[in-house]
């Protein structure tokens, strides 16, 4: 970050992006915007510090297609998807946008968005269909495949070792996540991968949100939002009671921190590992020390299942007092596994889960709700709330302190038309851009150590529950042809990522 740029630069800068420049006081003379045109203004286009990750992000499920080809297992995602009734529209990632077979064209794709980094995920089943035993060579040679075209791009790869396609096998044999064998088995396989793929991979992420994977899958999880309840994800056939459910939380944390000893174990010197989690968040009423000590308060609580215990090594003695006979079964030994020390920690912003105010209750704050007329994205759960991507590596770092912070996701659904000149001219997607990176900025300044940033997605994909509803790529998909097009986001992204500042 240039020493030029003060913080009244920012908060000038932020103003212009989030309320329009004549409302902020920054309209200029047509001349004037002329010239900005040719000598930057350093207010409103300032550098992010130099090696900072412009990437773009994807999950297996969600674009590889080819779900049951070249020895490829069944996994948890392929029966739900195939179960009438489930999927809106009766969708299903069998083809998703067949990243698999147009794997070239798509890292051509990512290299012209100006992306120097891309996480992508490793499909559990295609490297081990049955959860575990024998590997399944084609499957490596595809990620090897994939893994090679990146380097040569000059994109550097991340993978995350597990997003949600389980193999089926597990689920039927163990009930998935209910047993602590589907967390070694997930140790056996990172360990695997990381010795085949750490000479050109050099960042792995374990799980991707916990919540997901354990309360999402295992109960169902329902949001009240705008109003409205929306339904996030639906539970496989199993909802599981209190104590089961902590059970199948605290198996999740010890398939992590196996997964990490494993990739220190098998992969090269120097390859770094950590989580990828949801990082359920306060966003403080106003930026004052006793709203933010409430904030803080607030992160906490929320996170006494997975992120405190993961990088404290421990439960929470106020949990484990208060889930009393509903508390999990555990060992000192796994609770050393589970706080294994990790490289960085991946935080995915979307939205804050609550908003708060400091209060004498015992907790230290409390709850304000946001109006019903908040503002929000084309996806009915997603409040816009820019300063998210400000307050959750900014609370994450005050809390716990990791020693690298990557905004492993963030983005928007939009409604994304193709017009008739053949351009998807998605605004409201720049506006949430350039909004949320300057909230990144704002953290920098204030010392948050976050490398990097990946944009969620690289390209329009299967949505879950929502099927081909919701696009949140840059880059449009026709999921009849499967034809790829650069939307205006893209644009955006690529300018942003060559000056390595918000534009």
């Amino acid at each position: 970050m240039s020493s030029s740029i003060s913080r009244r630069d920012f908060a000038r800068a932020t103003a212009c992006a989030s309320l329009g420049a004549v409302a902020a006081g920054c309209s200029r003379p047509e001349s004037a915007v002329t010239q900005a045109q040719t000598q930057p203004n350093p207010a409103s286009q300032t550098s992010f510090p130099k090696g900072f990750v412009w990437g773009v992000a994807t999950a297996s499920y969600q674009i590889e297609g080819a779900w049951n080809e070249d020895g490829k297992g069944r996994s948890i995602w392929d029966t739900y998807a195939h179960t009438p009734g489930k999927i809106k529209n009766g969708d299903t990632g069998d083809v998703a946008i067949d990243h698999y077979h147009r794997y070239k064209e798509d890292v051509k794709v990512m290299k012209d968005l100006g992306a120097n980094a891309y996480r992508f995920s490793i499909s559990w089943p295609r490297i081990f269909p049955d959860g575990a035993g024998q590997p399944n060579q084609k499957g490596l040679d595809f990620y090897n495949r994939l893994v090679d075209e990146l380097k040569a791009a000059g994109i550097e790869p991340f993978a995350t070792l597990y997003h949600w396609d389980l193999p089926q096998t597990l689920q039927d044999k163990y009930g998935g996540w209910q047993s602590s064998e589907t967390a070694k088995a997930f140790g056996d396989y990172s360990g695997f991968v990381a010795k085949h793929l750490s000479d050109r991979v050099s960042h792995f992420f374990t799980i991707n949100e916990f919540k997901q994977v354990t309360e999402t899958a295992y109960r169902g999880i329902e949001l009240h939002v705008q109003g409205k309840t929306v339904r996030l994800m639906g539970a496989p056939g199993i909802v599981l009671a209190e104590g089961p459910l902590n059970q199948v939380r605290h198996n999740a944390l010890l398939g992590h921190g196996l997964g990490v000893q494993a990739v220190r174990a098998n992969a090269r010197a120097g390859t770094k590992v950590g989580p990828a989690e949801n990082l359920g968040h306060a966003i403080p009423m106003t930026d004052s020390p006793e709203h933010v000590k409430a904030a803080m308060a607030a992160t906490r609580a929320m996170n006494v299942y997975f992120v405190g215990p993961m990088l404290e090594g421990k439960y929470d003695d106020a949990y484990l007092k208060a889930a009393a006979k509903d508390a999990p079964t555990f060992t000192d030994e796994e609770m050393k596994i589970i706080g294994s020390p990790v490289d960085f920690v991946g935080i995915n912003v979307y939205v804050p889960l609550m908003l708060v105010k400091a209060s004498d209750k015992p907790s230290g704050y409390e709850e304000v709700s946001f109006s019903i007329s908040h503002p929000k994205m084309f996806s009915d759960w997603h409040r816009l709330v820019p300063e998210s991507q400000y307050w959750s590596p900014r609370l994450l770092h005050e809390i716990w302190k990791p020693k690298e912070i990557y905004i492993t996701e963030n983005g928007c659904a939009a409604r994304d038309e193709v017009a008739a000149d053949g351009h998807v001219y998605d605004s409201d997607r720049i506006t949430y851009l350039r909004n949320g990176m300057l909230w990144q900025q704002r953290a920098i300044i204030d010392g948050v150590p976050i490398k990097g940033d990946f944009y969620w997605s690289a390209m329009d994909n299967f949505e879950w529950i929502n099927g081909y509803g919701d696009r949140f790529g840059l880059v449009h998909v026709d999921f009849k042809t499967l034809k790829r097009t650069p939307k205006l986001s893209a644009n955006w992204f690529r300018e942003a990522a060559s000056r390595n500042a918000v534009v």
